[in-house]
């Protein structure tokens, strides 16, 4: 049997012929990664966030005024920071 309908072979479904390559694309992407951009607002809103309340918690530190709390939660916050780090770098 021979084709009757010779079209130049396209490794993109039916359904998207009609769109730009650009689009496509992002579109891909998207589908591998769904909320990509959202996460990484948040990564960065949190990490800087952490990076606040650790400013606060180091200056109450310096201060010296009721380190038994305080110390426990600079290290929270330098927590929150590592983590934010970490998983913004995992995402990229």
């Amino acid at each position: 049997m021979t084709n009757q309908n010779p079209q130049p072979y396209s490794s993109r479904p039916k359904a998207a012929q009609g769109l730009s390559e650009e689009k496509y694309q992002r579109l891909v992407a998207e589908a591998k990664a769904p909320y990509r951009g959202f996460r990484l607002f948040v990564y960065v809103s949190l990490g800087a966030s952490g990076l606040l309340g650790a400013f606060v918690f180091l200056a109450r530190v310096a201060a010296g005024n009721d380190l038994a709390s305080d110390l426990p939660n600079l290290a929270l916050q330098l927590g929150v920071v590592a983590l934010m780090v970490w998983l913004f770098r995992r995402e990229r």
